[in-house]
């Protein structure tokens, strides 16, 4: 799930954060970065989905040009 960080490593980071910014702004944190990365999904989504409809515009328009090149 977080790729090479072991269960200790996760742990150590938590109690970092928790001691730098406290039990209050924690839960805070938590939900900016949440938003954060939510948005940069949908944002990476948009992106991949308007390229894939340029390519297969682009797709289109040569099969067409070589079709009509053929009669």
């Amino acid at each position: 799930m977080f790729g090479s960080i072991g269960g200790t490593e996760l742990l150590i980071i938590v109690v970092i954060a928790l001691v730098v910014f406290g039990p209050k702004r924690l839960p805070e944190l938590g939900r900016t970065v949440g938003r954060g990365l939510n948005e940069f999904r949908r944002a990476s989504n948009d992106l991949k989905r308007s390229l894939e409809d340029e390519i297969a515009l682009d797709e289109r328009s040569q099969r067409r040009t070589t079709e009509l090149d053929d009669d």
